[in-house]
């Protein structure tokens, strides 16, 4: 259903089908409800009251009322309605789609930058010695664990400021992930290191006199008025930290973003097997249900082709052909 009635037009009663339709899926679709709520109040706005009046022209229309400079941005907001004219075709209350402009081709593809051991150390030292101002509790600590989690376990900023209290099991080592992408929950194994922080991490937090409520549903990183730090927040210190420290990046690298964590930590794994001699090809599914990614793919995006990867690929594969050669001569 949508929230607070936000759907107002003819069209609002099949919009949250679609939406009801979608999230029984497992798909969240918070972003495209969003999306839906604005071609529906541009319906409204243009009196647009039957099917039969939603052309082609007027699709064009919606469209470039949206100013969007990215393709991405503008090719999320075209595919969006294409979905909803799908469902409605394949409901049979449209005949065909009225969608009928292509995508947009984007430029380049950003490429990520991964951090190495030296950089996150760098970065989680930096994290570290933030002065203590602003909302967050036990600001420059609070931050450290953050980013060695992001960094460590490759979870999502969103993900990560919804840990509560109650999803880290000290015991069994596990972070219970609730709310993902695609409403499965998960568990996280993590390491002594970082049990050792998190460890530390709960306990400022059950002693510090800033902390408002120690309950199980309370933030694990946390505001001083009990709220979550914002993953917004998060970006915006990450990217002010990011010049202090004086990373190479490579041509062709985009600058550092804090998604980069996520594809550092996917593309290290790789890297540690590559480095132990284990064949990356039969452990990539375990890689993506630990990272919460639907299928392999998925994983795929976040394997940045760095040049310790390629090397590690490069002698991989000049030993197996080393070894059939040899093969084939005997």
């Amino acid at each position: 259903m949508s929230h607070d009635g936000r759907f107002q037009s003819f069209l609002r009663h099949e919009i949250e089908q679609f939406l009801a339709h979608k999230r029984s899926l497992r798909r969240r679709y918070d972003a495209e409800e969003k999306t839906l709520a604005l071609f529906d109040a541009y319906l409204s706005k243009n009196n647009i009251r039957g099917l039969a009046e939603i052309t082609p022209a007027l699709v064009d229309e919606f469209l470039l009322s949206r100013p969007r400079s990215r393709p991405r941005s503008y090719n999320h907001l075209r595919c969006t309605v294409g979905r909803l004219f799908s469902y409605l075709v394949d409901h049979e209350k449209l005949a065909q789609t009225p969608l009928r402009s292509p995508p947009r081709r984007g430029r380049y593809q950003r490429t990520p930058f991964i951090f190495d051991t030296d950089a996150a150390t760098r970065l989680l030292a930096l994290a570290k010695a933030l002065p203590n101002h602003g909302g967050t509790i036990e600001r420059g600590n609070t931050y450290f664990v953050l980013f060695a989690v992001l960094y460590g376990l490759g979870l999502r900023v969103g993900e990560a400021c919804r840990l509560c209290l109650k999803d880290v099991d000290l015991e069994r080592r596990l972070l219970v992930i609730r709310e993902t992408k695609f409403y499965k929950s998960r568990l996280v194994p993590f390491g002594p290191k970082l049990g050792a922080l998190l460890g530390q991490h709960l306990h400022q937090r059950q002693t510090t006199a800033l902390a408002t409520s120690t309950s199980d549903d309370q933030p694990l990183f946390c505001l001083r008025g009990g709220r979550p730090i914002n993953p917004g927040t998060i970006s915006q210190t990450f990217h002010a930290m990011v010049p202090s420290l004086n990373l190479r990046i490579p041509p062709g690298i985009s600058s550092p973003r804090l998604h980069d964590l996520r594809h550092s930590f996917a593309t290290g794994t790789l890297m540690r097997w590559y480095r132990l001699g284990l064949d990356p090809q039969t452990r990539l599914l375990a890689l993506s249900t630990f990272m919460g990614h639907g299928d392999i793919s998925s994983t795929a995006v976040y394997l940045a082709p760095t040049p310790e990867l390629l090397e590690h690929a490069n002698q991989r594969f000049r030993a197996f052909a080393a070894a059939t050669l040899g093969e084939d001569r005997s």
